[in-house]
């Protein structure tokens, strides 16, 4: 899903990934809709996990910022788009759940931005300014869109951390 979308995406690509016979996999999920879920809901899951590190790790604003950054270019290597931006550019074609997943798994980022954001603010670290969903919003649509051109120029060159410092510092 995360090389070519959800629409090419097949029990196949597993098959050759995973190792296991395409029956095994259907015996698991009947569906294309099923696999796609219970792909989307391990990631969620693991992006969780990665906020839960990121906070126990780093206490201040930008240690989190960072720790946020460098989890996302992890995961977006070029070769690579973010699974929540693939699933994006094709909501109008998904299944109505996965599009609710994406919808949820957008929200949560969000949510999690915003609430890093607001203890930069309660804590001094930043000027209130802008609304810290709004900020959060600007993070993660430049992060998004950053890895778009990665992923569709193949050069690696733009996802930078310091453009999440000028976002959520401008007030």
């Amino acid at each position: 899903m995360r090389t070519r979308g959800y629409a090419a995406f097949s029990y196949a690509d597993l098959v050759g990934t995973v190792g296991i016979r395409k029956a095994s996999i259907h015996h698991h999920f009947p569906t294309k809709e099923d696999l796609g879920i219970a792909i989307v809901e391990a990631y969620v899951a693991r992006v969780v996990e990665a906020f839960e590190r990121i906070e126990r790790e780093n206490s201040g604003l930008w240690g989190r910022l960072n720790g946020f950054f460098e989890t996302f270019r992890a995961s977006s290597d070029g070769t690579l788009l973010p699974l929540c931006g693939a699933l994006a550019a094709e909501m109008t074609a998904l299944p109505p759940e996965l599009q609710k997943l994406t919808h949820r798994f957008f929200d949560l980022q969000l949510r999690w931005l915003a609430k890093v954001i607001d203890k930069g603010i309660a804590d001094g670290e930043i000027p209130a300014g802008a609304g810290s969903r709004r900020k959060a919003y600007q993070v993660l649509s430049v992060l998004e869109g950053a890895s778009f051109v990665d992923w569709a120029m193949k050069e690696g060159e733009s996802l930078d951390s310091s453009i999440i410092r000028l976002i959520v510092a401008a007030s």
